[in-house]
């Protein structure tokens, strides 16, 4: 009774630390190769089968498990650790595991008995670190890549942080020297008039004259500010649920060039309006000239990072932001369209000639093309203040390019098929023929009756070679133009392999023996049957044609993502002259003698390779030849026969 009490404590406490460290155990036993989890009340579940077990985690991680267990049974290692997610159709349903395995007994040898795992539940954790990272991740993007200074203070008003563009607005050569600490908001021309603690999200413009802030303190000649710099800044300070200040981010940029243009313009708008009575006439003619070919006019002013559609007909101009000038290009231009802004914002004295795939339909429903052409526009001093430029609609001119293109290709592809059929057909196909040709002449010559049989089977023999011959020329010339299409489907490729193998080994020779091995009672993997069968079969006939006592083996096995199957006989075997040649087209071997049609392992080698597999041949000359061929795969159901 004190024993029942004593175990049932022990339970309990099992429960609780169970529940607390969110632990599962499960045990697997090596004998048996059976999974079993142990409840939270210390009671052991339901057994699993490997099968069963593997269901309840991601397939890749089941792999990793079953390795490390194997490796601890066979005495590789004594403890494992892996990393392991549950299988489930949406991420945010996956959990996540920390899994420890080690050994729980042992037999008398020292063999181990039972494995324990220990599951821990880390989900909360890597979601909490993934949000984390996620965050992390936005924020360094959009200070780093912002197109505006970006500076953050901390709560005592000390430079942290400030990306590229801030560096190079205030001449910052060593991004390292102003963050050592000494760099304080109180000293920061800009914004010592405003009291660290007052600080309010706001928007501010100053005018810097830095030839009045002479003190040390302030650092103008360190980085060589000189004369006036016109600002435009943003100031978000960060604070907590108390209402403490942690931070204070300021974005910002130079607008002087922006102010000196428009005092600019204003001088050149006094001039411009003296000759405007005799430019409109001028316009007037453009006008007219750009409405008969449907050309629009365009402005972009780099210092505003702004975009100007001319409208002639009402006079109102439209303006457009840069990101949205971006979203109005289709996702494929889109980086395009943002490269020319770029150059552009770099004052590129280039023209720019670029056609644009919009977001906008026509009445057709297609997407309309633009052509756009821009061409700097330069001040007295040579330098660049806007770029004028022209667009026009160019959807049909781009469709009719686009079905000209489609239409080479499909005559080039044609012809590639028709170059590749006249090659391979223009010396091998000739024998058969002459040889149909040849016996049915001697019906026409003298003859002994008896002889026509013999005559009639020659016909019928070299037929039946030249249609096989034809046959094989169609399928590579069709493979080598990548017109052979592969569909993948689930198959159980344990039902299915002896019958492909019998089917290649239907013209074995008598003192041959058929030897296929099977070692799986299931394995349902993806793959395309028909010619992953074809390659079974073509390669089962060679090795029929060219074994004449001994063996014909053939095998296959499922590991890490690929089936290998593997054809192996005692034939003649090639010669290593003729080893290096056996995929080449009416490859003979030394008695110049075709093996096959002359195409087989041509065929062979393309199906394998346009199924993204490999192979391999090792052969020795008297002895036999083994051909193995991989097939990349995803195998979702495996079952092997107990040995």
């Amino acid at each position: 009774m004190g024993y029942d009490m004593e175990n049932d404590r022990q339970k309990a406490r099992l429960a609780l630390i169970l529940r607390t460290g969110r632990l599962r155990l499960w045990f697997y036993y090596p004998a048996t190769r059976r999974y079993c989890y142990m409840s939270e009340a210390g009671e052991y579940e339901q057994e699993y089968n490997p099968a069963e077990f593997a269901k309840l985690f991601h397939r890749d991680d089941v792999e990793q498990m079953r390795s490390i267990l194997f490796d601890i049974c066979d005495g590789k290692q004594d403890s494992g650790q892996l990393y392991m997610r549950s299988r489930a159709l949406k991420e945010s349903n996956c959990r996540h595991f920390e899994v420890s395995i080690s050994i729980m007994s042992r037999d008398e040898k020292g063999a181990p008995t039972s494995l324990m795992g220990i599951q821990h539940d880390v989900t909360e954790e890597y979601r909490r670190q993934e949000r984390i990272r996620q965050l992390l991740m936005r924020y360094h993007t959009i200070f780093d890549s912002s197109m505006l200074d970006m500076l953050y203070y901390d709560k005592n008003g000390v430079l942290t942080d400030l990306n590229d563009r801030a560096c190079e607005s205030f001449h910052v050569k060593d991004r390292d020297r102003v963050l050592d600490g000494s760099f304080l908001l109180v000293n920061n021309p800009f914004y010592n008039q405003i009291p660290l603690d007052e600080m309010e999200n706001s928007h501010t413009s100053s005018i810097v004259k830095f030839n009045q802030f002479t003190e040390e303190k302030y650092r103008v000649d360190e980085f060589a500010m000189k004369g006036t710099m016109y600002y435009e800044s943003t100031i978000n300070p960060i604070r907590n649920e108390e209402g403490e200040l942690e931070g204070v981010y300021m974005a910002g940029r130079d607008v002087s060039e922006m102010v000196n243009s428009y005092h600019r313009q204003q001088e050149g708008v006094r001039q411009l309006q003296r000759g405007t009575q005799n430019i409109k006439q001028y316009l007037a003619n453009i006008d007219y000239a750009l409405s008969v070919t449907k050309v629009q006019m365009v402005n972009y002013y780099p210092q505003a990072y702004t975009f100007e559609i001319v409208n002639r007909e009402t006079h109102h101009n439209l303006r457009m932001s840069q990101l949205r000038c971006i979203r109005l290009a289709s996702p494929r231009f889109r980086r395009t369209v943002n490269c020319l802004l770029n150059r552009m914002d770099h004052l590129t004295k280039n023209s720019i000639s670029q056609a644009i795939e919009t977001e906008i339909r026509d009445e057709k429903g297609r997407p309309i093309w633009l052509m756009f052409n821009m061409v700097p526009m330069l001040d007295a001093d040579g330098r660049v203040v806007r770029y004028f430029g022209t667009y026009r609609n160019v959807t049909n001119t781009v469709e009719t390019e686009q079905r000209l293109a489609e239409e080479t290709k499909k005559a080039q592809e044609a012809e590639l098929v028709k170059q590749s059929f006249l090659t391979n057909m223009s010396y091998e196909i000739r024998t058969p023929l002459n040889n149909i040709v040849g016996f049915a002449g001697l019906f026409s010559d003298e003859h002994a009756e008896s002889d026509e049989p013999f005559f009639v089977e020659q016909i019928k023999q070299n037929t039946n070679e030249l249609l096989v011959l034809i046959n094989d020329i169609l399928y590579i010339s069709r493979l080598e133009a990548k017109m052979e299409e592969f569909k993948k489907e689930d198959v159980d490729f344990a039902q299915v392999f002896e019958e492909k193998c019998q089917m290649g080994l239907t013209t074995i020779k008598p003192n041959v023996k058929p030897i296929i091995h099977q070692p799986y009672n299931s394995l349902v993997v993806e793959i395309d049957l028909k010619h992953v069968s074809m390659i079974i079969q073509r390669l089962c006939t060679l090795s029929c044609m060219t074994t004449t006592q001994g063996s014909i083996t053939a095998s296959y096995e499922y590991r890490r993502g690929e089936l290998t199957i593997n054809i192996e006989n005692t034939g003649v075997g090639l010669s290593a002259e003729e080893l290096p040649h056996i995929f080449e087209h009416f490859s003979r071997d030394e008695k110049g003698r075709l093996k096959g049609s002359g195409l087989d392992m041509p065929i062979v080698q393309q199906l394998v390779l346009q199924m993204g597999g490999t192979i391999d041949i090792q052969s020795d000359y008297g002895k036999g030849t083994s051909v193995w061929v991989s097939i990349p795969c995803s195998a979702s159901k495996i079952e092997k026969k107990r040995k």
